[in-house]
């Protein structure tokens, strides 16, 4: 049985595809649910802290004032996905995972100087449509332009700085956002900058080429082509790796001894699914 042609494509769900075409199914086909991550909901409220801190007047954006935004914002995070809660064990794992989450705020000033910076952009959403490929769709997490007219394209990260031979994931997913860039305004982007706030912080930056955005580009354009396969085969192969300890359809996988659930029919009237 074939899939619903899929018509979007997020770095998210493109690198899902890349470390396993049955997660991809899993999660942009089926939209199996899952179990809340500690580690992505920590990363969801420091994105959140920093992306209010420069809503903040420049010689306001402290490192305390940046804390003081940390609370309200777990809180509206709660409201809107209570079943967070499900995470903590108790009281005391709760603020242990709060204080990891202030600690990843206090360490972003050692990074950057928030009071020298006005981004142009702060998760700004972005949607190209490829020609003759893909719509592209993704949120950037800070755009910034200097008087000159340098762009710079920065994305945080909450986990700790790996090592270089070992950033694809990271890598892949700026240079998605710096296509997209391109293809909406024509420019290459000057500097792709990632902040790894974990550990002891660090920053890694590319400054790309437009031959480097051209090889970017084919990759998205030659994952796309293997997700529109397996879309028109149905056939969503699995791919063991490390990574699936950290997997919640191991009970679905047939690499540990499962059955993937029938695939599901689009709805009545739907010709495609676009997954974020």
């Amino acid at each position: 049985m074939s899939s619903a042609p899929i018509r979007a494509l997020s770095p998210s769900r493109a690198a899902d595809f890349m470390q396993c075409p049955l997660l991809f199914r899993f999660r942009a086909i089926d939209r199996l649910p899952e179990r809340p991550s500690p580690a992505a909901k920590r990363g969801t409220l420091v994105h959140s802290v920093l992306e209010r801190l420069f809503e903040l007047p420049a010689d306001s954006r402290t490192p305390e004032s940046a804390l003081a935004l940390l609370d309200p914002q777990w809180r509206g995070l709660l409201e809107r996905e209570p079943e967070v809660m499900e995470m903590f064990a108790d009281e005391a794992a709760l603020e242990s995972w709060l204080a990891e989450a202030r600690a990843l705020v206090k360490r972003y000033f050692e990074l950057e100087s928030p009071q020298r910076l006005e981004p142009r952009d702060r998760e700004r959403r972005l949607e190209v449509q490829l020609d003759s490929g893909p719509r592209l769709h993704g949120y950037i997490d800070r755009l910034d332009v200097a008087p000159g007219g340098q762009v710079r394209i920065v994305d945080y990260k909450t986990g700790k700085k790996p090592l270089e031979r070992y950033e694809d994931k990271a890598r892949f997913q700026v240079f998605f956002y710096a296509v997209m860039v391109w293809r909406e305004t024509g420019r290459v982007p000057d500097r792709l900058q990632l902040l790894y706030l974990g550990g002891d912080g660090g920053i890694r930056w590319y400054d790309p080429t437009e031959e480097d955005l051209r090889n970017a580009e084919a990759h998205i354009r030659s994952v796309w082509d293997e997700i529109a396969e397996a879309a028109r085969t149905g056939q969503w192969k699995p791919r063991k790796s490390k990574l699936c300890g950290w997997c919640d359809h191991q009970a679905r996988c047939p690499e540990f001894g499962g059955t993937p659930p029938p695939l599901p029919s689009p709805p009545s009237g739907e010709a495609a699914s676009s997954p974020e």
